[in-house]
């Protein structure tokens, strides 16, 4: 069972751009205008740019937030929905957040519901969008994803087809935006129609790349000029191969249409490391064939077999001066909050 590589080459042209503004409403493409975006409530968390968060990562759930002074965006809902009751339940280990619990994350740092002005989904898969619905009828936002992804949502999964009332379509390589963050969608390699995203703030750019079996060409190029990557580390490819999954989920998982090595993650940031690139977060990280602790080694040597200085993530003063800082999101928690730029 051979490891695979990224594949394809960098094509650095830029991409069509054409601008609309988005301010968290259900306004269609073709109404959108623009011009100057309206003012919005004051941020009263850390930091005077990006700041991120994420409230799970893995198999179990996926939902990150990213934000500026004006508000921000949920990056997939893959969490639990809220409780039906609030009756306090005990919670397991291995029991992702549910959607009050995020939003209660969020309010310790300065950010409200109705400062979440948009959903950007990647796909249909029920760890990235399980409680999508309660998400947009909390936060009084709309969902950016495109049509392919839409369809699937509606087609194949259990949502109510009501979600395409909040439904703002968006388009591979086409920029879009909410409030002052420019959003590319790009195409991803997975079992269903999916998407990574490139969001720009300020010229400084978070790049999303979950879920996708290889690294394309296209995919590349967004990754490769990131200050800060969120890129998928899914599995140890020995722990793969020894493992319990039976021989059809493991040949899934590795298949150009799967997830992505830790060791195909690696590779890719230490080729295309610049001194731009500030942060590297991994993600959805296999409960069953993979640690924080191998994939965070794995990044680590890699990064290091070129000279390069390695931080944990940290605010701790003697990891600050290092070249570039890696960390492993949670699988069922809430990670630190990233004041980025």
């Amino acid at each position: 069972m051979p490891g695979h590589k990224y594949k394809g080459y960098l094509n650095t042209g830029r991409p069509l751009k054409i601008d609309f503004d988005v301010d968290g409403n259900d306004t269609p493409p073709a109404e959108m205008t623009m011009g100057e975006l309206p003012f919005a409530p004051t941020y009263t968390g850390v930091g005077k740019g990006l700041c991120f968060m994420s409230f799970g990562s893995g198999s179990s759930g996926n939902c990150a937030y990213l934000g500026t002074p004006r508000g921000g965006i949920l990056i997939d809902a893959g969490i639990k929905p809220p409780p039906k009751s609030n009756r306090k339940r005990k919670k397991s280990a291995e029991d992702v957040l549910n959607l009050n619990e995020a939003f209660a994350e969020l309010e310790k740092n300065g950010v409200s519901r109705d400062m979440v002005k948009g959903i950007l989904l990647t796909h249909a898969h029920q760890d990235h969008m399980r409680c999508l619905y309660p998400a947009v009828s909390q936060c009084k936002c709309s969902v950016y994803c495109t049509m392919g992804v839409m369809s699937q949502m509606v087609q194949r999964c259990r949502i109510s087809s009501r979600i395409q009332d909040h439904h703002v379509p968006i388009f591979k390589e086409i920029p879009f935006r909410i409030l002052d963050m420019e959003i590319t969608a790009f195409e991803t390699s997975h079992d269903v129609k999916s998407v990574g995203f490139s969001i720009e703030y300020e010229g400084e750019r978070f790049v999303v790349a979950t879920d996708t079996g290889v690294i394309t060409g296209r995919a590349a190029d967004y990754m490769s000029r990131a200050n800060y990557l969120m890129i998928e580390c899914n599995y140890d490819l020995e722990m793969l191969k020894h493992g319990n999954y039976p021989q059809m989920l493991k040949d899934r998982v590795i298949s150009e249409k799967g997830h992505l090595d830790n060791a195909v993650a690696a590779q890719f940031v230490a080729e295309h490391y610049h001194e731009g690139l500030h942060n590297v977060f991994l993600c959805h990280l296999s409960k069953d064939n993979n640690t924080e602790e191998i994939a965070l080694s794995t990044m680590r040597d890699a990064l290091e077999a070129r000279g390069l200085t390695v931080g944990d993530g940290s605010n701790a003063a003697s990891q600050c001066n290092r070249n570039v800082q890696i960390y492993a999101l949670p699988r069922y928690n809430a990670s630190s909050w990233f004041v980025l730029a």
